[in-house]
Protein backbone atom coordinates (compact mmCIF):
# COMPACT_ATOMS: atom_id res chain seq x y z
CA UNK A 1 0.00 0.00 0.00
CA UNK A 2 1.44 3.40 -0.90
CA UNK A 3 2.19 5.85 1.86
CA UNK A 4 0.83 9.38 2.01
CA UNK A 5 3.24 12.29 2.34
CA UNK A 6 2.18 15.79 3.21
CA UNK A 7 4.85 18.27 2.09
CA UNK A 8 4.59 21.88 3.24
CA UNK A 9 6.71 24.91 2.47
CA UNK A 10 5.93 27.55 5.04
CA UNK A 11 7.08 31.08 5.71
CA UNK A 12 6.07 32.16 9.22
CA UNK A 13 4.85 35.77 9.09
CA UNK A 14 3.90 36.06 12.78
CA UNK A 15 5.93 33.79 15.09
CA UNK A 16 3.85 34.68 18.16
CA UNK A 17 0.59 33.86 16.40
CA UNK A 18 2.06 30.63 15.00
CA UNK A 19 3.18 29.38 18.42
CA UNK A 20 -0.27 28.08 19.43
CA UNK A 21 -0.47 26.03 16.24
CA UNK A 22 3.05 24.68 16.69
CA UNK A 23 2.27 23.53 20.24
CA UNK A 24 -0.93 21.71 19.26
CA UNK A 25 -0.25 20.21 15.83
CA UNK A 26 1.99 17.30 16.90
CA UNK A 27 -0.79 15.60 18.89
CA UNK A 28 -3.15 15.78 15.90
CA UNK A 29 -0.55 14.19 13.61
CA UNK A 30 0.28 11.40 16.05
CA UNK A 31 -3.43 10.61 16.56
CA UNK A 32 -3.58 9.59 12.88
CA UNK A 33 -0.34 7.60 12.92
CA UNK A 34 1.62 10.33 11.18
CA UNK A 35 5.23 11.18 11.82
CA UNK A 36 7.62 13.92 10.89
CA UNK A 37 10.33 13.09 8.39
CA UNK A 38 11.43 16.73 8.10
CA UNK A 39 10.50 19.57 10.41
CA UNK A 40 12.01 22.99 9.83
CA UNK A 41 15.40 22.05 8.57
CA UNK A 42 17.75 24.35 6.74
CA UNK A 43 16.55 24.31 3.11
CA UNK A 44 19.09 25.01 0.40
CA UNK A 45 17.73 26.00 -2.98
CA UNK A 46 19.23 23.95 -5.81
CA UNK A 47 16.59 24.68 -8.50
CA UNK A 48 13.65 27.00 -9.01
CA UNK A 49 12.61 30.01 -6.98
CA UNK A 50 13.51 30.71 -3.37
CA UNK A 51 11.70 28.37 -0.92
CA UNK A 52 9.97 29.63 2.22
CA UNK A 53 11.76 29.41 5.56
CA UNK A 54 10.39 26.07 6.81
CA UNK A 55 9.96 22.72 5.11
CA UNK A 56 7.79 20.02 6.68
CA UNK A 57 7.38 16.45 5.43
CA UNK A 58 4.88 14.19 7.18
CA UNK A 59 4.47 10.48 6.50
CA UNK A 60 1.18 8.61 6.96
CA UNK A 61 0.32 4.96 6.31
CA UNK A 62 -1.71 5.94 3.25
CA UNK A 63 -2.80 9.03 1.31
CA UNK A 64 -6.30 8.46 2.68
CA UNK A 65 -5.00 8.54 6.26
CA UNK A 66 -3.15 11.79 5.53
CA UNK A 67 -6.39 13.36 4.29
CA UNK A 68 -8.31 11.98 7.28
CA UNK A 69 -5.83 13.85 9.48
CA UNK A 70 -6.04 17.04 7.42
CA UNK A 71 -9.85 17.01 7.43
CA UNK A 72 -10.20 15.92 11.06
CA UNK A 73 -12.03 18.22 13.48
CA UNK A 74 -8.89 18.39 15.66
CA UNK A 75 -6.69 19.66 12.82
CA UNK A 76 -9.34 21.89 11.28
CA UNK A 77 -9.71 23.57 14.70
CA UNK A 78 -6.07 24.73 14.65
CA UNK A 79 -5.57 25.20 10.90
CA UNK A 80 -6.75 28.85 10.99
CA UNK A 81 -3.82 29.60 13.34
CA UNK A 82 -1.41 28.41 10.66
CA UNK A 83 -3.18 30.03 7.75
CA UNK A 84 -3.39 33.44 9.43
CA UNK A 85 0.25 33.42 10.57
CA UNK A 86 2.06 31.88 7.59
CA UNK A 87 2.22 31.87 3.82
CA UNK A 88 3.16 28.90 1.70
CA UNK A 89 1.69 25.73 0.29
CA UNK A 90 0.89 22.15 1.22
CA UNK A 91 0.97 19.18 -1.14
CA UNK A 92 -0.22 15.58 -0.73
CA UNK A 93 2.05 13.07 -2.48
CA UNK A 94 1.66 9.31 -2.76
CA UNK A 95 4.74 7.15 -2.65
CA UNK A 96 6.43 3.99 -1.49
Amino acid sequence: MPKGYLIAEIHVTDPDGYEGYRQRVVATIEAFGGRYLVRGGDPHLIEGTEPPGRVVVLEFDSPERAMEWYNSPAYQAILPMRLSNTTGRAILATGL
